[in-house]
């Protein structure tokens, strides 16, 4: 599967629909963003069953400032929806691999549960809140 480009409006649905999610957050301009670009469309193609999202922080910027980005490039991963990872600078094509294989073994059932006793943990807790 080639990169997709997602936007305010196809966000939300995309990490609705689809198990695996990465996402590239780029600009034009940054010049290791246009290093990462063909090593994340090399390893999209090898990977049909995860979407390989692109967001353009430029256009995006209210997306941008929603996900705290401050470096790009930045790689996102998500989980039916869950945030698993979140990592600036350039990752090179074996370290993409290994984290679309650590996607793919997690036990879900396990990483919602584990949520689940964090935040009962950080309601309980007063001095979290």
């Amino acid at each position: 599967m080639s990169t997709t480009e997602l936007t305010r409006e196809n966000l939300d649905q995309t990490l609705a629909d689809n198990e695996i999610v990465l996402i590239d957050w780029w600009a034009e301009w940054c010049g290791p963003c246009r290093a990462f670009a063909p090593v994340y469309e090399q390893v999209s193609k090898k990977h049909e069953d995860v979407v390989f999202g692109k967001i353009d922080t430029e256009a995006q910027q209210e997306l941008a400032a929603g996900a705290q980005i401050t470096s790009i490039p930045t790689v996102m991963a998500f989980r039916d929806g869950i945030l698993l990872f979140a990592q600036p600078g350039v990752l090179p094509a074996a370290g993409l691999e290994s984290l679309i294989g650590q996607l793919k073994e997690l036990d879900m059932d396990e990483v919602r549960a584990k949520l689940a006793t964090a935040e009962s943990e950080m309601a309980d807790d007063p001095a979290q809140g």
